[in-house]
């Protein structure tokens, strides 16, 4: 009998090793696991995870004052399309009188039965009472000519009403497409930052801020009575909810509550916080008064109501409702004074 050979191992090639090595590690690092000596993920610590979440809600304002830029934008598309449609109604209902008009002229024509002028003077029993029918004949064509004018022009009124609502409501749709975008944006941009409070503990959540301080009364004095009337409504609302997108009565975003302020002085301010610091005089950090609007963030992204001694009152984010702050809290962009 033959002796049985053991057969000849082929060497693993260079990809066969590698895979390999890989499979080999991978076990290890399991198993390393399963004993307990694995390394997690580092944990961040409570400054860090309040860190990452004071840039998430940056973020979120800066694409809520967007979205309150194209709801502005919207807004007013629609009203221009509404009275669009108005004027179109009414431009329609001329249009049918004119019609009707043009109608009765025809049936009156018909019935006359629109013989030749010369032949119906020559068979007119009365010629007097045909050229007084004549000239009234004249006069209704008059009346037709003008009857016809009218409904062209009210025709092409009605057509250009039309495409300047066709323009304007593809505006709208963009828009409000755009306004889907921008949610969904600010959304996701709370959403994680909800997510990223809801390690924490409520006590390491927030540090104990300056801001829940005593409310102090202004030293300095406004810099008019409008101004002195937007700080007083400012403090009556110390508490209110922060919401995005909102003017008040009883929530605000950080713009709405500027603009909510400013109105119940009687001064109307533009939606959002890029068009707010050039609604009024620019004034330097050294000039400030109660009642200037001061901006933060180089995207002009936050905007709080100046009240004096260094503080301001602004709607700072979901986490905290209207509130007293240090002006220094955040980097200083601007200010305006509308009063």
């Amino acid at each position: 009998m033959s002796a049985h050979r053991k057969p000849r191992q082929r060497p693993l090639s260079s990809n066969t090793a590698r895979t390999a090595a890989t499979i080999a590690l991978a076990g290890a690092a399991t198993a390393a696991g399963f004993d307990g000596t694995g390394h997690a993920a580092p944990q961040l610590t409570p400054a860090q995870v309040r860190a990452r979440v004071d840039k998430l809600y940056q973020q979120a304002e800066a694409a809520t004052e967007k979205y309150n830029g194209v709801k502005e934008k919207a807004d007013t598309a629609q009203q221009r399309l509404n009275t669009l449609r108005d004027e179109a109604a009414r431009k329609q209902q001329k249009l049918n009188t004119a019609r009707e008009a043009l109608g009765s002229i025809a049936t009156a024509q018909y019935r006359g039965g629109g013989i030749d002028p010369t032949l119906q003077l020559a068979l007119s029993d009365d010629p007097d009472q045909y050229l007084e029918g004549a000239e009234f004949a004249e006069r209704a064509g008059d009346r037709q000519a003008q009857a016809v004018t009218r409904v062209r022009k009210h025709l092409r009124e009605i057509e250009q009403l039309r495409g300047a609502a066709h323009v304007e409501l593809a505006s709208l749709r963009s828009s409000q497409a755009e306004l889907k975008r921008r949610k969904k944006t600010v959304t996701a941009k709370l959403e994680e930052a909800r997510r990223l409070l809801s390690r924490l503990s409520p006590r390491d959540r927030m540090p104990t801020p300056a801001e829940h301080a005593s409310r102090p009364t202004p030293h300095t004095r406004a810099a008019n009575s409008r101004a002195a009337a937007a700080v007083a409504y400012a403090y009556q609302k110390l508490g209110s909810p922060y919401v995005w997108g909102a003017t008040g009565p009883n929530a605000f975003d950080c713009s709405g509550l500027a603009q909510a302020a400013y109105r119940s002085a009687g001064i109307s301010l533009p939606r959002t916080t890029y068009a707010q610091i050039n609604a009024g005089r620019r004034v330097s950090r050294s000039e400030l008064a109660p009642g200037d609007l001061v901006f933060f963030y180089s995207g002009i992204s936050h905007v709080g109501i100046y009240v004096g001694n260094g503080q301001m009152i602004h709607a700072p984010n979901p986490s905290a409702p209207v509130r007293l702050a240090p002006v220094d809290e955040m980097p200083f962009a601007g200010a305006t004074r509308v009063a």
